[in-house]
């Protein structure tokens, strides 16, 4: 018996700290999303709920889309896009990406006066902001180091400067000839 209620007893505890450490987890994950996650999607909501009501992206948008008639104005587009001041602030729910997006492919796209091979590089011309609105928040998710913080976020926000610019160039390389 002795044996028998030993390999029960085993067999109990075995179950019991799998439980324990996926109930454990459980309380993390929710402790995580409430810390961190939450407040982040109520500002980026905010920052969203300010672009699309004052218009800025719409505005911002169509000062923007002359520059997708040629490779030089992609990379410069891609550039302003990507300055790490900016890209945080125009990285949330891609705003700007998207009307911009829209502007590009619906209207210079559609009525010809964008070539069709600038598509590709445009789409990586109006995307080196993407992630970096979400660097601090992922840092923070991984218990990162406030020292880590200092430096991640600003070597992200750069290398996404340096290159989104190289992204339109290898884009506009890959898509010589597709239309020709």
């Amino acid at each position: 018996m002795n044996g028998f209620t030993g390999f029960l007893t085993s067999i109990g505890r075995g179950v019991g700290g799998v439980v324990g450490a996926l109930y454990q987890a459980g309380r993390e994950a929710i402790d995580q999303v409430v810390a961190n996650i939450l407040p982040f999607m109520a500002f980026i909501s905010l920052v969203i709920g300010i672009i699309l009501y004052t218009g800025v992206g719409t505005a911002l948008a169509n000062l923007l889309a002359p520059l997708a008639s040629s490779v030089v104005g992609l990379i410069i587009l891609s550039l302003i896009i990507g300055l790490p001041v900016l890209s945080p602030l125009l990285g949330p729910g891609a705003v700007i990406a998207q009307v911009i997006g829209t502007l590009l492919g619906a209207t210079l796209l559609a009525k010809g006066q964008m070539p069709p091979q600038y598509a590709l590089p445009a789409l990586f011309a109006i995307n080196p902001q993407v992630g970096c609105d979400f660097i601090p928040v992922g840092l923070a998710l991984g218990e990162a180091e406030p020292e880590t913080v200092e430096v991640g976020v600003p070597a992200v926000l750069f290398s996404r400067f340096v290159t989104g610019p190289l992204a339109v160039l290898i884009a506009w390389v890959a898509s010589l000839g597709l239309y020709s």
